[in-house]
């Protein structure tokens, strides 16, 4: 009877960690994503081209992140100026990986630097990971 008692207590006290393991995980994904949301909106600005404006120029929450036509340019030409944005939310077609290393050296998976007006960030691994996951944690827009 002892011997179960242990055992039980042992299966117990497994279960309970085990809780708390997957708690904590939750936990740092929620704040990893959270910092990603923040640097997004706040710090690089992600929304002011990947993101539709309405007629006051206001973002288009629903279309949040989902590409569209720039609504400037440059005022002398710039080589391989892009005049739309692409879909980030979600991060269709890209690797998780592949969109780190861009964020961290400014360069594509093909090893050229994005198209302007696309800035060639330079993040640190821990941001460029919270960006890539607040990223991944959007729904991609319906086709």
């Amino acid at each position: 009877m002892k011997k179960l008692a242990v055992g039980l207590t042992i299966v117990g006290l497994v279960a309970i960690a085990a809780f708390y393991q997957n708690a904590s995980a939750s936990d740092r994904n929620a704040k990893q994503i959270a910092r990603g949301e923040y640097l997004v909106k706040g710090l690089a600005g992600c929304g002011d081209c990947h993101t539709p404006m309405n007629e006051k120029g206001e973002p288009v929450m629903d279309e949040w992140l989902h590409g569209t036509k720039l609504f400037f340019g440059p005022l002398v030409p710039i080589p391989n100026w892009a005049s739309s944005s692409v879909n980030i939310a979600g991060l269709p077609g890209w690797d998780e990986k592949k969109a780190v290393e861009l964020l961290m050296t400014g360069l594509s998976p093909n090893g050229q630097p994005p198209r302007p007006p696309m800035p060639r960030y330079r993040m640190n691994k821990e941001d460029a990971e919270a960006v890539v996951a607040y990223l991944k944690s959007l729904p991609a827009p319906k086709q």
